[in-house]
């Protein structure tokens, strides 16, 4: 391990900023590390004692009388540097290099090498991440529509165990970015089919308390992989010790029940009733359990059968003008929410704050911020939440654009407040994405919405490109993105305590203000009414297909 004084501490906090999420773990093993060439008979076994202030002797300074990180002086040896002579022509790290481990004892970086001309397969190794990321939430969403979401999310929960395992203990970088790429492909399939199954299976009043603990998961995983880095700082046991989980979240969600809206539309009423029955026995509702018939189920939703005439692909969210207009405001929602959300944690880091303190503080602005978010929606609606906070994060982000560099304390204030602004952004369009899309191509379009989002995540570090033009740039074009998005989301429909659209006739008649009528069998009366005195918290699940 060494420090240099002359190595600029803002070197050590140069994280990729995928700090949101569980799934996205690469920031931390992919950190940027600063090294300096490996002198010869210099380093050694004690070069954490040698006298660091004489490396210029050995090592070449740059403008900013920092030393280089990949070049040394030609026969840089011990005999020149006392004899006050050395050559003044420089070479590459022929030797290798020493990197300071003040932080980690070992990262992918250290691993295998990845600076100086190797160091684009940083951002190689997290740009392939990301790619599967974008991949899955394309191909599993559609998977989801056809096959079901819990076969996806099993199947999701073991691809994640396993390849995250692999990426941990197998030896070439080549065989890490496999595997991260699995990873991710599986980081997908999880969370859209967590958060539609739990939609699906919930009254329209309880949507918003399980989408707000859904987004409080990735604030928890947050906080726990600050924890678990702190604690592990090598990478191999640090990357399964967020991988061994899903071996036991695999397990888990066997006992998941299949959504019986996907169930009954998909012809498998049999299945869905055995469900039903099973949910309403842990709700205290036996009795009205039993009353349930595959006759009551069909006719219940007669209608959006009727209306299941053909297989369904992604098309579909463009097809009609009503899903045309969900889908694509959707999509400049979850993509400026996410680009602005990786944007502006990028720039928290420029406050040189620590790796893991940063980690926490993330993670603790989301918990006042989802709540407030939840409380908005449940009170002003989906639409009012969506819109407000991601021109709220606009404007902060605007301001901070033009707040001078000297004023860090305004700077922060103004970079907290649009953080937590994107994450009740965030939360809000968890749930209003899976309330607008209906159940027979829910997990197309919000793999499609994803995909944008990881779009979005991928073009936001290029943005900041644009500071060695103007520090201005980045954060202008960050809130101006959140503030078209947010003017765009007030052209949805609102969903709040609304029941949960099957088809897309009945996108279409929600966007014109229309009313579909179902014809409801008299069988189904017991659903709701009843001997058993009605309670919100018991209410059986039927009342929500």
């Amino acid at each position: 391990m060494f420090t240099h004084a002359r190595f600029s501490k803002e070197k050590s906090y140069r994280i990729l900023s995928n700090i949101n999420s569980p799934g996205k773990f690469p920031v931390i093993v992919t950190l940027f590390v600063a090294h300096r060439c490996w002198i010869p008979g210099v380093d050694n076994s004690t070069t954490v004692h040698y006298n660091q202030s004489s490396l210029a002797a050995f090592i070449p300074l740059d403008e900013d009388q920092n030393t280089r990180s990949c070049k040394r002086f030609r026969n840089s040896e011990p005999l020149y540097w006392k004899n006050g002579t050395y050559k003044k022509d420089t070479e590459v790290c022929k030797d290798g290099w020493v990197y300071d481990r003040s932080a980690f004892s070992s990262t992918i970086i250290t691993e295998w090498d990845l600076v100086c001309n190797y160091r684009k397969m940083r951002q190689v190794a997290q740009s392939i991440y990301m790619a599967g990321v974008l991949a899955g939430a394309f191909v599993l969403g559609s998977l989801s529509d056809r096959f079901g979401r819990k076969a996806i999310l099993t199947s999701s929960c073991l691809t994640m165990a396993v390849s995250g395992t692999c990426a941990a203990f197998l030896p070439s970088f080549v065989t890490y970015c496999v595997f991260r790429c699995l990873c991710g492909i599986a980081f997908s399939g999880i969370v859209l089919n967590t958060v539609s199954l739990g939609l699906e299976w919930v009254a329209p009043k309880g949507r918003t308390v399980v989408g707000t603990l859904f987004a409080y998961g990735f604030t928890c995983g947050q906080l726990i992989l600050a924890a678990n880095a702190y604690m592990i700082r090598d990478w191999r046991w640090l990357q399964f010790s967020v991988s061994a989980p899903y071996y036991i979240f695999f397990l888990t969600s066997w006992c998941v029940p299949e959504s019986a809206r996907w169930m009954i539309i998909n012809g498998r009423s049999y299945q869905a009733l055995r469900n039903l029955q099973r949910v309403a026995q842990i709700n205290g509702r036996r009795e009205e359990g039993d009353k349930l018939s595959e006759k009551v189920l069909i006719s219940h939703m007669q209608s959006d059968l009727n209306s299941v005439k053909h297989a369904h692909s992604p098309l579909d969210l463009f097809r009609t003008p009503g899903m045309r207009k969900v889908t694509i405001c959707l999509m400049l929602v979850w993509f400026s929410t996410s680009f602005a959300f990786y944007g502006l944690g990028m720039d928290l880091q420029n406050f040189g704050v620590d790796i893991f303190l940063l980690q926490f503080i993330f993670g603790t602005i989301d918990l006042p911020s989802k709540l407030a978010g939840a409380i908005l929606m449940s009170y002003l609606g989906r639409r009012v939440t969506q819109s407000s906070s991601l021109i709220l994060a606009g404007v902060a982000l605007l301001c901070n654009a033009f707040v001078p560099q000297e004023m860090k304390m305004a700077r922060l204030v103004l970079a907290v407040v649009g953080k937590g602004a994107m994450a009740s952004s965030f939360c809000c369009a968890y749930i209003y994405s899976s309330e607008l899309f209906p159940t027979v191509i829910r997990q197309s379009g919000m793999g499609v919405v994803g995909m944008t989002a990881r779009m979005g995540s991928m073009i936001a570090p290029l943005v900041l490109m644009l500071s060695e033009i103007s520090p201005i740039f980045p954060p202008a074009i960050y809130g101006v993105a959140a503030i078209i998005s947010g003017s765009a989301a007030i052209l949805l429909s609102e969903t709040s305590n609304q029941k949960l659209p099957d088809t897309i006739d009945e996108v279409e008649a929600r966007s014109q203000k229309k009313t579909l009528k179902k014809i409801i069998h008299k069988e189904e009366v017991p659903l709701t009414q009843g001997k058993t005195p009605f309670h919100p918290q018991k209410r059986l699940l039927i009342d929500t297909v």
